[in-house]
């Protein structure tokens, strides 16, 4: 039997743009082709305006959120234990945790939802409760499994009825039998007539004859007149009445309330608390529709396979999804400078330096000599468009352009009024907030002590610009919260002019930025002309200034 292949996840950056998520897309479906594995794109966060833009114009579905990559439940090898009717027997339950060699099952309905749980300690409970006569009237069992636990036959009654009246009584003699047996009890007899008879007359609901003995007739007629039941079971007498009550059906047993159960999604270290807090031994599991697909122990949390994820558009922790330390990073597609990044072995690291992440995946199509579809072309276009600003960024490259060419031709798209399109998409303010516009593209960099972060709008006309400028300015100090970080800077950078506006909040900010770009700061904004570029043009004088002046404290 074929094995199903295993999962990689490919993902860019925290508050993704363009480039990290139809490069994550772009290169699963590349990886998809080529085999292997399972590929599938994920994104960070929240999709920005122009990108919702361009998954919208392609017709692509975005890709399903992931924020986190720390090991879960589902990562574990789950044991695969099949629910169990909550009708089925007590003894039925026992014979399947010995041949399955485990001390606890689930009850489930028709739909696989969880109802409770039995242990072998609340089988035993059950069978040392040596004075319950009455539990299977109490737990209304049904006639089928008195049948199956006494391996008897039914020659009298309706096997689909169930016990709802009287006790269990050993019915050893006429003399011991006559003002003890109630209505309705259920009586184990033997082979003597008049037993037999003393059971049916006193009125039992059932009699259970055994050793397999025969029923004479005249019994049979008077119990059909009594409406008394009566079955025959191979068992002698001894064998019966120590089964009898393990006919009971394990609902009347089972643990319903405050279950500790846990979802395929709870992470490891949740779950590792949980069950360092109590003595069982299994916990049911529930998969992404609320329905129980197995078991798990403290030793297959052990047993743990971390998640496997590809990077692309970044290599620094502080800009990856969080755990990224628990899981294990296969490749790395970048077009960013090298990060702090560590990895526990050898990965494949492929950083170009290009204007667009995009740009390198197309290349890797070429190499395996694999044509994009329309929308995947559309997709790669649309990245390099948007990273390198529409080839006016000092991070663009002939390499950029040529492969923005070769996609457009099998995208069948204009590239400048495509452009236009795209731009003015993504600096559409209609109904958005500060916060919003603020972290749909923010990345925190740092080296050693030093740390801030960075956001970046682009703007086709110097109204949508002012307009941004005017929003976002005012919410600073609180972004400056939020981000954690001593400084926060932000890029409202005009396409058409060519410039950046830049502003700023945090101690010392404006002198760092005076310092790093030898400009006068005013009203917290500096005006930055030919800065169009965050990573080529903005972080590494202000990286420059910060060291300068960690240096000389």
């Amino acid at each position: 039997m074929e094995q199903s292949r295993h999962k990689v996840n490919i993902i860019g950056h925290q508050n993704p743009d363009t480039d990290s998520i139809c490069s994550a897309i772009c290169y699963a479906w590349l990886k998809n082709q080529l085999g292997g594995a399972t590929y599938e794109a994920r994104r960070a966060g929240k999709l920005n305006r122009e990108t919702a833009f361009v998954l919208k114009y392609f017709g692509m579905e975005p890709p399903r959120l992931c924020t986190d990559v720390s090991p879960q439940i589902k990562d574990i090898d789950i044991r695969r234990q099949p629910g169990i009717d909550p009708e089925t027997s007590v003894r039925s339950a026992w014979n399947l945790m010995r041949d399955a060699e485990i001390d606890t099952l689930c009850t489930v309905n028709a739909d696989n939802e969880l109802l409770g749980l039995i242990t072998v300690k609340d089988i035993a409970n059950a069978n040392m409760d040596l004075f319950d006569t009455g539990v299977l009237a109490n737990a209304h069992t049904s006639y089928h499994n008195v049948l199956d636990t006494l391996e008897g036959e039914m020659i009298c009654g309706d096997p689909e009825a169930a016990i709802t009246t009287g006790r269990i009584f050993i019915g050893s003699s006429p003399e011991a039998m006559e003002g003890s047996i109630g209505a309705g009890d259920l009586v184990l007899v033997s082979n003597r007539y008049e037993t037999q008879m003393c059971a049916v007359e006193c009125g039992a609901g059932c009699i259970v004859v055994c050793c397999g003995a025969a029923v004479p007739k005249s019994i049979l007629a008077r119990a059909k007149e009594k409406g008394c039941s009566i079955i025959t079971t191979p068992y002698d007498s001894y064998a019966a009445a120590r089964l009898i009550s393990t006919a009971a059906p394990v609902r009347h047993f089972m643990r319903r309330a405050n279950l500790l159960k846990f979802s395929v999604n709870t992470p490891i270290e949740d779950a590792r608390k949980v069950m360092a807090s109590v003595r069982h031994r299994y916990f049911p599991i529930l998969d992404e529709k609320g329905q129980y697909c197995g078991v798990v122990s403290r030793r297959n949390l052990l047993n743990l396979h971390r998640k496997q994820i590809i990077l692309v558009d970044h290599n620094e922790p502080a800009q990856a999804v969080d755990g990224l330390d628990q899981a294990e990073i296969l490749e790395i597609i970048d077009h960013h400078r090298i990060g702090s990044l560590e990895t526990g072995g050898p990965v494949y690291f492929r950083n170009e330096p290009v204007g667009c992440t995009a740009t390198i995946v197309w290349r890797m199509y070429g190499e395996q000599n694999i044509t994009p579809p329309k929308p995947i072309a559309g997709l790669l276009l649309s990245a390099i468009l948007s990273d390198t600003l529409l080839f006016r960024s000092p991070t663009s490259t002939p390499l950029d352009e040529a492969a923005a060419k070769a996609l457009a031709a099998i995208a069948e798209v204009d590239i400048p009024a495509y452009a236009e399109q795209m731009f003015e998409a993504g600096a559409d303010l209609t109904g958005r907030t500060a916060e919003d516009v603020f972290f749909s593209d923010f990345k925190v960099f740092s080296r050693g002590d030093v740390k801030f972060g960075v956001g970046q709008s682009s703007y086709m006309t110097p109204r949508s610009r002012a307009a941004a400028e005017a929003l976002v300015g005012p919410y600073l100090p609180e972004a400056l919260g939020q981000a954690g970080v001593p400084m926060v800077f932000f890029m409202f950078t005009d396409m058409q002019r060519q410039a950046t506006d830049l502003m700023f909040c945090g101690k010392d900010a404006a002198e760092i930025v005076g310092e790093a770009f030898h400009t006068e700061v005013a009203d917290g904004k500096a005006v930055l002309p030919g800065v169009v570029s965050r990573k080529k043009q903005l972080i590494p004088p202000l990286m420059a200034a910060l060291q300068a002046r960690a240096e000389e404290a």
